[in-house]
């Protein structure tokens, strides 16, 4: 059977994410995705949310309610727009990501601790979200989505994870003004927003020390500098 290569960018619970490009067969069955059963801190998502007024917008990306309406969240912060647009279709593929929330131990048992794993195949780029964070704030939610849309390629570069990196922090701590209590849910996935905004605070709202994080991660130690987009070595 013909494979096809396949991007992965996984994001581990702690900051200490891998970069990994494989071979997979193209037959991955998505049916088998369970329903989200881990309760992962206290949900802030608004119950109110109108599913069925977004899912028109939506329909070529998800069919879940908590990622609309995390995606709707980042079209009111300027610096989301970018991976907004991404994500609906202004990527280098020109097709809208595909996104849902995964028990991701299906895929691999080795990723069940991740956050989000993303890849493309088939020219398509699709984002999985680990089904632990279906009830962590939709804020985090997005910062965690204005993250994974700048990967668009199979290259992955140090520079484009602290671009990421940051990119996610801003996100976090844009959407959180208007929702401080956001910031004290006790979500896995808060607590990783919360060390990164740490980290960018640290450096006077600069990536000064993500960037550190990011070229002394383990995970990351076979990566380049540069990749297609990232080639400027003081980003």
């Amino acid at each position: 059977m013909k494979k096809d290569k396949l991007m992965i960018i996984v994001l581990s619970a702690l900051l200490i994410q891998t970069n990994v490009c494989l071979q997979a067969n193209a037959g991955l069955d998505e049916n088998k995705m369970k329903s989200a059963q881990i309760a992962d801190g206290m949900s802030v998502n608004k119950p109110e949310f109108d599913t069925e007024k977004h899912s028109k917008t939506y329909k070529k990306i998800t069919k879940d309610g908590v990622v609309m309406q995390a995606m709707e969240l980042m079209k009111t912060v300027s610096i989301a727009q970018y991976s907004y647009n991404a994500l609906m279709g202004n990527n280098l593929t020109e097709k809208p990501f595909k996104i849902e929330f995964k028990n991701l131990t299906e895929i691999n048992p080795e990723y069940s601790s991740f956050d989000a794993l993303g890849w493309k195949k088939k020219g398509r780029l699709y984002i999985y979200i680990n089904e632990k964070h279906r009830n962590a704030p939709s804020e985090a939610i997005a910062a965690l989505l204005a993250h994974e849309a700048i990967h668009q390629d199979e290259f992955a570069s140090l520079n484009e994870e602290t671009y990421a990196w940051t990119l996610e922090a801003a996100t976090w701590l844009k959407l959180t003004e208007n929702n401080p209590s956001a910031r004290r849910n006790p979500a896995s996935l808060v607590s990783r927003e919360n060390m990164l905004v740490k980290l960018f605070e640290k450096g006077d709202y600069t990536n000064k020390y993500i960037k550190k994080a990011v070229y002394t991660n383990p995970g990351y130690n076979k990566l380049p500098t540069r990749s297609p987009g990232f080639e400027d070595e003081d980003l």
